[in-house]
C-alpha cells in the first residue's frame, strides 16, 4: 500500500534520530515523520500553485503545534482542546522561522506554510530542534524552490564541559541554553540564554554545535539525493530593472539629501515630495508604478545606505561604525509603580515598568514541558505612535511575544532566588519611541527598573546589537548599534545581552546566507565592549545599586518554613484556617508542598501577626527545652501554663517546687508568668511541665526550705 515508503537511520548525539518519509501527508508538497527518541513531529510543507498579487515579500508562515496527547494530557478549560498556541510554541516558530526564510528564493511570491506537529514528547529529547530538523527535511525533498538544507543542535554546558542536545537532568544543570542552526558552510541562526557565560566559551559551544551540524548534514543530503522532487518554477515578481534604473538617476541626488540625516522624522518627511516627484514623472511610462511603490522606494533608499556603508563606511546619521548612539538613563518617572525605569538610545527610548507581587501570582504554563509555573515575567509593548504610525492597538503578536521572551531570558540569571527575595516579578517594557533596537532597549530599560524596584540583582545586565554589511568579494564591515535603516537594508541583527562577567542571551537575525566563524568572533567582541560602556556610563550613574527596600507601595514579604505534616493544619478543613488569618491580618498566603509558606502583607504589622499565628499552630515543643508563658488557671493538683501561643501544659503541684508545695496558690496566681520545662506527653497526649526543673537549686539551701512567693495582699470586695 505505500510503496513509496522508505525509513532513513542516524545516530544523533548518542540517540537514534530517525526519518520517515511516503507513509503519512502524502498531499502536502513534501513531508517526514521524524523521532528522536521517543519524541515524534510531522513536518509538512506547502506551497500554493500561485503567487499572491499585490504583495512585495515572501508569505511565508511557520506554526510549531504543540498537542497535549503528547505528554498524555487532556487540554484545560471548557472546549477541552488545544486553542491559541502557547508562548514556547510561538518562540519555537520564530527560532524555525529565522534559519529558513532567508534561503527562499528573493523574489518568491508563492504561500509557503510549514506545519510541524509534535505528536510525541521525550523529556530526554525536546522536540524544538527535531521541528527544525524535520522542517529542513520536508523543504528539502519537496518542490518547494529553496537553498537548504540546514540542520539544527542544541548545546548545554554542565560542569565546564559542552554537551550536545542534553537529556532532561543535564539541562537542569546546563550554564547554557543555545540552539544553532547551519548550513554546511556557515552559521544561519544563533539563539541563546545563559548564566553569564564568556565571549570564548559562546564561540566554542557556536564552533562545536556547526561541526555536528555539518555530520548531520551528510545523513540529509542522502535522503534528498533519494527521494528529492525537481523544484517547481514560478512567476519571477521583480521590479523591472529598467525602470528602477530611470528613477534613481532621476532622484539619486534627492535621496542621498533624505537620508543624511539623523532624525527620522526628517527623513520621513523629506521622503514625501521624492515619492510625489516619481509618480508625476514615470507614472505615464509606467503605469503600474504607484502600486510598486514601497518595494521601489525601499530598494532605492538600500542601494544608497549599503553603498554609503560599504565605499565610504558613512553611517546614515554620521556616526563611526564603533560608536553608540547618544545614550540616556533615569528611574523613578512614575511615583506609585513600585520601581520604573527610561533607557534612551538616539530615538530609541523604552520606558520599563517593574511591579512585586506574592508568589501566588506565578504565571502559571499549560504547555509540552516540566515546567508548570513561571516566577518571572516580562512583556513587551510596541504601539503605533512608536514609530509616527497611525495604528490602532492589537493583541500583542510574535514580534512583541519574541522580544519580550529575549528581554526576559537576559535578565533571569542575575534575578535573586525565591528564598532570597519570595517575590513574583513583572516588568513591562513600553517602546514609547523606536527606531531601532527595541529589545536590546528593553533589557536597560528592565535593569533600571529592577534596580529602582529593590530587586537585588546580581549584576546589571545591558543589550546591544552589532550589525553587518557584506560584499560581493565576500569582504565585510560590522557596526555597533544599529538603527532601523541599517537594520533594514544591513545584513544582520546580532544582538548580544549580558554582564560584565558574560553573556546572558543572543539573539541573531539574518538577511543573508549565514556567518563565518571570523565574523561570529568579531560581534561577540563588539557587542562586549558596547555593554560594558553601557553600563558603567549611563546604568550605573543614574543608579548605582539596587535599593535596599522595595517600595512602601509594594507589598511585604515573609518566608518561613514548616513541616510539611503541618501544611494540613495551617489549612484547615476546606480551608478556613488559613482563610481566618488572611482575613485576620490582611494577608496573602501561599505554602508549597515542601512546607515554605511566603505572607505577602501590605504592612508589616499584619505580615508579623499572620507568621505569628501560623508559629503558634505548627509548633512543637522540644523535650528539656525552658518556655516562659503565663498561668491560665489554677486546680488543687496544678497549674495550667500557656509555655507558648495556643499550646498549654500543665505543672503538677509536685514539680512547682524543690520542696513540697500544700496549695499551688502558695507559688503562683493566674496571670503570673511563669518559666517553665518541657517534659513531653504523657499516655493521654497532655503536655507535662516543671517549674522546678527550669529553676537553679537555691545555693546553700537547707533540706526542706521551700520556695514560695509572696502572697498577694487579699482583695475583700473580690472575695465578698
Amino acid at each position: 500500500m505505500f510503496e513509496n515508503y522508505k525509513v532513513f537511520n542516524y545516530e544523533f548525539a548518542g540517540r537514534p534520530l530517525v526519518v520517515e518519509t511516503g507513509k503519512v501527508a502524502g498531499l502536502a508538497n513534501g513531508s517526514c515523520l521524524i523521532r528522536y527518541g521517543e519524541t515524534a513531529i510531522l513536518a509538512t510543507a506547502t506551497a500554493s500553485a500561485k503567487p499572491r498579487d499585490g504583495i512585495d515579500f515572501l508569505p511565508l508562515s511557520v506554526d510549531f503545534e504543540e498537542r497535549q496527547y503528547a505528554v498524555g494530557r487532556i487540554p484545560g478549560g471548557y472546549f477541552k482542546r488545544e486553542g491559541k498556541p502557547s508562548e514556547k510554541a510561538i518562540l519555537t516558530s520564530r527560532v524555525i522561522d529565522r534559519p529558513i526564510r532567508p534561503l527562499f528564493p528573493k523574489d518568491l511570491r508563492n504561500d509557503v506554510v510549514l506545519n510541524l506537529t509534535v505528536m510525541s514528547v521525550d523529556p530526554d529529547c525536546s522536540p524544538e530542534i527535531i521541528g527544525m530538523i524535520g522542517a529542513s527535511i520536508a523543504l528539502s525533498v519537496s518542490d518547494i524552490p529553496w537553498n537548504g538544507p540546514i540542520g539544527g543542535v542544541f548545546v548545554g554546558m554542565v560542569d565546564g564541559k559542552y554537551v550536545i542536545n542534553p537529556n532532561a537532568a543535564e539541562r537542569e544543570k546546563s550554564v547554557l541554553e543555545l540552539t544553532v542552526a547551519a548550513s554546511e558552510k556557515k552559521v544561519v541562526m544563533i539563539e541563546a540564554g545563559a548564566k553569564e557565560v564568556t565571549d570564548d566559551e559562546m564561540f566554542g559551544a557556536i564552533m562545536l554545535a556547526h561541526e555536528e551540524i555539518k555530520k548531520l548534514l551528510v545523513f540529509i543530503n542522502q535522503i534528498i539525493a533519494e527521494i528529492g522532487k525537481p523544484k517547481f518554477d514560478y512567476p519571477k515578481c521583480e521590479l523591472d530593472h529598467d525602470m528602477f534604473d530611470k528613477v534613481f538617476d532621476f532622484c539619486e541626488k534627492d535621496l542621498m539629501f533624505a537620508l543624511d540625516t539623523p532624525d527620522k522624522n526628517v527623513r520621513d518627511d523629506r521622503m514625501i515630495p521624492i515619492r510625489d516627484a516619481i509618480v508625476e514623472k514615470f507614472s505615464e511610462e509606467y503605469p503600474d508604478i504607484e502600486a510598486q511603490m514601497e518595494e521601489l522606494v525601499y530598494k532605492l533608499q538600500k542601494k544608497i545606505v549599503r553603498r554609503w556603508l560599504i565605499e565610504e563606511k558613512k553611517r546614515v546619521d554620521g556616526r563611526r561604525m564603533d560608536e553608540i548612539r547618544p545614550l540616556a538613563a533615569e528611574v523613578d518617572l512614575l511615583p506609585r509603580t513600585h520601581g520604573s525605569g527610561l533607557f534612551t538610545r538616539g530615538q530609541t527610548q523604552v520606558l520599563t515598568i517593574c511591579t512585586l507581587g506574592p508568589i501566588t501570582d506565578a504565571q502559571s504554563l499549560e504547555g509540552l514541558d516540566e515546567e508548570t509555573t513561571k516566577r518571572y515575567m516580562h512583556h513587551y509593548n510596541m504601539p503605533g505612535y512608536s514609530t509616527g504610525e497611525a495604528k490602532a492597538v492589537r493583541s500583542p503578536g510574535r514580534r512583541e511575544i519574541g522580544h519580550g521572551a529575549l528581554a526576559e531570558r537576559s535578565l533571569v540569571p542575575v534575578l535573586p532566588s525565591v528564598e532570597e527575595f519570595p517575590y513574583a516579578i513583572r516588568c513591562v517594557s513600553e517602546v514609547v519611541s523606536s527606531n531601532g533596537s527595541t529589545s536590546q532597549g528593553s533589557v536597560c530599560g528592565s535593569t533600571l527598573a529592577l534596580m529602582a524596584a529593590g530587586v537585588p540583582i546580581k549584576a546589571p545586565v545591558a543589550g546591544i546589537s552589532c550589525g553587518l554589511i557584506t560584499e560581493d568579494d565576500g569582504t565585510w564591515t560590522t557596526m555597533i548599534d544599529i538603527q532601523g535603516l541599517e537594520d533594514f537594508y544591513g545584513d544582520m541583527d546580532f544582538k548580544v545581552a549580558g554582564t560584565h562577567k558574560g553573556i546572558t542571551s543572543i539573539q541573531m537575525d539574518l538577511k543573508i546566507d549565514g556567518l563565518t566563524p571570523e565574523i561570529i568572533r568579531a560581534a561577540l567582541e563588539t557587542t562586549h565592549r558596547g555593554r560594558d560602556y553601557i553600563i558603567d556610563e549611563v546604568l550605573l550613574k543614574a543608579i548605582p545599586a539596587p535599593r535596599d527596600e522595595v517600595s512602601k507601595y509594594a507589598p511585604k514579604m515573609i518566608s518561613m518554613k514548616i513541616d510539611p505534616e503541618k501544611i494540613g493544619d495551617v489549612i484547615g478543613k476546606q480551608g478556613k484556617v488559613i482563610q481566618k488569618i488572611q482575613a485576620d491580618t490582611g494577608t496573602e498566603i501561599s505554602i508549597e508542598d515542601d512546607g515554605s509558606v511566603i505572607i505577602a502583607a501590605v504592612n508589616r504589622d499584619g505580615g508579623l501577626a499572620a507568621e505569628a499565628m501560623i508559629k503558634a499552630i505548627v509548633f512543637e515543643p522540644e523535650v528539656g527545652a525552658v518556655y516562659t508563658g503565663p498561668v491560665t488557671r489554677i486546680i488543687p493538683i496544678g497549674a495550667f501554663v500557656e509555655f507558648a501561643p495556643g499550646k498549654e501544659g500543665m505543672v503538677h503541684i509536685s514539680k512547682l517546687d524543690f520542696k513540697r508545695v500544700e496549695k499551688v496558690e502558695d507559688v503562683c496566681a493566674v496571670g503570673d508568668m511563669m518559666t517553665v520545662k518541657y517534659l513531653g506527653t504523657d499516655e493521654k497526649g497532655r503536655m507535662n511541665l516543671s517549674r522546678k526543673d527550669a529553676l537553679p537549686r537555691p545555693e546553700g539551701a537547707p533540706e526542706g526550705d521551700t520556695i514560695v512567693r509572696p502572697r498577694r495582699p487579699f482583695n475583700k470586695d473580690k472575695n465578698i
